[in-house]
């Protein structure tokens, strides 16, 4: 996510220097062409009402889009801030919960700290393990993985080096060789949860039943918020949306130069070239409008624009691994060139 104020230029640049070249070609070729044709006694000026009107209706439909491709990026970003809420929540029962006051038999502070530890782990190990996969890529969103832009602007990729840094760590190695067969290793993470709290509450007497409800319901809910981020990561925009915006931008982009040199020829015959500068500008405007939307429908692909899931799970670790009183702690996820992953 980009969290400077102000968008840098070379960041602008980086997105629409070959659009700016493609319709700086373009109005050259239609102005010059216009020219030699009017020599022929041919005239390409179009009326340029027709043409606003084609702009009015493009910049309305680009409107939607934008606000549904938003929505999409702020209700992942709220599922987020379920998943960094409970998560605190979670470490907050693990820790009062899970106590030697039904033991069937007494443990130790250590051995109690080591339960606590385990069950504290694992959640951060989910996290990152969910993190990871939302990142792989999928076939509605292959072709931004192969955009040299958006590779140069992401950090994280979901590859085995990732999950071995960011995912085994928390885990045992028995535990982590089991997830790395699974299809879905968060969800299984999450299963296993489920199963040690019914062996230190049923066979160990550490949780009592209310408890262990609570607990459990806590769990569901990891369940609710990581079937949210699945919605969203494999319910693609909406074609239609996405590819008629495309298609309309481009058809009022190749019109408008025929309409715009006529209106710049009612101001005489040197004012003609006018036409390239205010057409690029206007183009480019357009583009700009069509480009934000379609980079913000896909809120998990580790791009400029999306949640910062590297940055929240960070968060979380530090939340909980203080809360088990440990005191050395990662630091937190900075910003590269303004933009948080």
């Amino acid at each position: 996510m980009y969290i400077l104020r102000n968008i840098r230029w070379q960041v602008v640049l980086a997105f629409a220097w070959r659009y700016l070249l493609i319709f700086t070609i373009w109005n050259t070729v239609v102005y010059f062409g216009c020219h030699f044709l009017e020599h022929k006694g041919v005239n390409l000026h179009l009326p340029f009402q027709p043409i606003s009107t084609i702009g009015i209706a493009v910049a309305f439909y680009l409107g939607f889009k934008n606000n549904a491709s938003y929505d999409r990026f702020w209700e992942a970003r709220k599922i987020w801030g379920g998943i960094v809420n409970y998560s605190r929540t979670w470490a907050n029962q693990v820790l009062h919960f899970v106590t030697n006051h039904h033991a069937i038999e007494k443990l130790s502070v250590d051995q109690l700290h080591k339960i606590h530890h385990e069950l504290i782990y694992r959640h951060i190990a989910y996290i990152n393990a969910l993190r990871l996969n939302l990142r792989k890529p999928s076939a509605t969103n292959a072709v931004h993985h192969k955009n040299r832009v958006r590779r140069k602007y992401s950090h994280d990729s979901p590859g085995d080096e990732h999950w071995l840094s960011d995912v085994t760590p928390f885990l045992s190695e028995s535990e982590y060789l089991n997830y790395c067969k699974a299809k879905n290793p968060p969800t299984q993470i999450n299963r296993v949860q489920g199963a040690q709290l019914r062996k230190y509450g049923e066979d160990m007497g550490l949780i009592d039943d209310f408890r262990h409800m609570e607990m459990m319901r806590v769990l569901e809910e990891f369940y609710n918020l990581q079937g949210k981020c699945e919605r969203i990561k494999h319910t693609p925009f909406p074609r239609q949306y996405g590819f008629f915006s495309k298609v309309f931008t481009w058809i009022f982009i190749i019109l408008l130069p025929f309409g715009l040199i006529g209106e710049f020829a009612k101001m005489g015959h040197d004012f003609e070239f006018l036409v390239i500068p205010f057409c690029v500008l206007i183009s480019w405007v357009f583009m700009t409008m069509e480009l934000v939307g379609d980079n913000s429908e896909d809120p998990f692909e580790n791009f400029i624009n999306d949640v910062p899931m590297t940055a929240l799970c960070r968060t979380i670790e530090i939340d909980l691994r203080q809360m088990l009183g440990e005191t050395e702690l990662p630091e937190k996820t900075t910003a590269t060139n303004g933009v948080l992953l």
